[in-house]
């Protein structure tokens, strides 16, 4: 899989299961390149995302509702994730 299918996975799937305004995921894998533990397949993103239902939950209980939907890709395609939520 390559980073813009997997981006394409991931705005639906947070479009599909959250009350969003917007989503927008970075590819930040570049700044990692260089690191001892980076694997080819695997993707460094930054989440920024405009949700009210999210802004009313706690920073712990937003991050647990990202992770449980991006579960399959967190484990196979994502090796560091990284959440804004305005």
């Amino acid at each position: 899989m390559n980073i813009n299918q997997l981006i394409i996975i991931i705005k639906k799937k947070i479009n599909n299961n959250l009350d969003c305004d917007n989503v927008e995921v970075q590819d930040k894998t570049y700044l990692h390149t260089k690191h001892k533990t980076h694997e080819k397949n695997k993707f460094h993103i930054k989440l920024i995302i405009e949700s009210e239902e999210l802004k009313k939950k706690s920073r712990l209980e937003s991050t647990k509702i990202i992770y449980k939907i991006l579960d399959e890709e967190i484990k196979k395609q994502i090796h560091s994730i990284q959440i804004l939520i305005h």
